[in-house]
């Protein structure tokens, strides 16, 4: 098994276009060493699956997300579905759950109306999809994964929350613009010589492209999800419903959230539910105390609770094909 530097894994997950060069000056090691680094983390699987953090909201959709329940039993049936569902142009991500619910899956789409029929249509080719619930996502803060972080060695941490959907204005995007989106959608990772020669335009005007892109916070960074399981990550969602909610007292939860490192992202939804809260750790005794510290610091907003552990991230995006004329 590959020995985990946490911090060089803290660092390669939350920007996955940062330079050796930069890592190697905020880690203080070498470039070479880091480089071997990286390579057994994504040879072995522990990062996987690199993706752009697009805000979805400047394309003019809506996030929906449906959380299935007895779709499967099998192991090859849960395969089955999972292919069915990451070959529909409108879902975005798929993550495995334990307990409650079996599959947690998004869908962006331009309204109500079409991700209804999207979900109609899935259930077509998965007789049993008769028992979920779904939640409209009204706007999703991510924060960086601090809990990585060694606390006996200080390294600069520069990343910070993102905001994505709510009310924003739709974009309009020329042919290059969407070409490199969708490049970005495929290859976030890539080098900006490959993104151009993906995208069909020359270097500089990919870099022109991308770096305008991330001024107008339309992109929003390059992540990767983590193999969980082999890191040794416990991971769970916290549900709210929240009730006598002022504007102080909703400005404080937020506040809390984004300072408390096991607090990964926090979603607004509309559905059974007002708030999704993310929380990751090493140590599941540390999940157990960030939820009960939410629970004693919000007792007089808080309604009711549920919990719902995470299993495994099988598709991680921000953008469905549709949106590329792949239907």
């Amino acid at each position: 098994m590959v020995k985990i530097d946490y911090n060089a894994l803290y660092l390669r997950s939350e920007n996955g276009r940062m330079r050796l060069k930069e890592v190697s000056r905020a880690l203080r090691k070498s470039p070479q060493r880091l480089k071997y680094n990286f390579d057994a983390l994504e040879k072995n699987g522990i990062i996987k699956n690199p993706y752009c953090v697009f805000d979805y909201s400047y394309f003019g959709l809506v996030l929906f997300r449906t959380y299935l329940r007895g779709i499967y039993v099998a192991e090859q049936d849960k395969k089955r579905i999972i292919n069915i569902l990451e070959n529909n142009p409108y879902v975005t991500t798929i993550n495995e759950l334990t307990g409650e619910y079996d599959l947690a899956v998004e869908f962006a789409s331009p309204n109500p109306s079409k991700f209804n029929k999207e979900l109609k249509k899935i259930s077509t080719l998965i007789p049993n999809l008769n028992d979920y619930k779904v939640v409209l996502n009204i706007v999703t803060h991510i924060y960086p994964r601090h809990y990585l972080t060694n606390p006996h060695e200080k390294i600069q941490t520069p990343y910070s929350e993102r905001v994505i959907g709510g009310d924003r204005e739709r974009g309009e995007f020329n042919e290059n613009e969407m070409k490199l989106i969708k490049t970005l959608l495929f290859y976030p990772t890539s080098g900006l010589s490959k993104l151009a020669e993906h995208s069909e335009m020359n270097v500089k005007t990919a870099k022109s492209i991308l770096n305008n892109l991330m001024k107008k916070n339309i992109v929003r960074g390059f992540r990767y999800c983590l193999d969980r399981e082999k890191i040794g990550i416990n991971a769970s969602r916290l549900f709210l419903k929240l009730h006598h909610l002022t504007i102080e007292r909703e400005t404080s939860l937020m506040s809390y959230l984004r300072s408390a490192k096991e607090v990964i992202q926090a979603n607004k939804t509309v559905g059974d539910w007002d708030m999704e809260i993310d929380i990751e750790a090493l140590d599941a005794g540390k999940i157990r105390q960030a939820i009960l510290q939410i629970r004693i610091e919000f007792k007089d907003i808080i309604e009711r609770f549920n919990l719902i552990e995470f299993h495994d991230t099988y598709k991680k995006s921000y953008l469905p094909m549709y949106l590329f004329g792949e239907e």
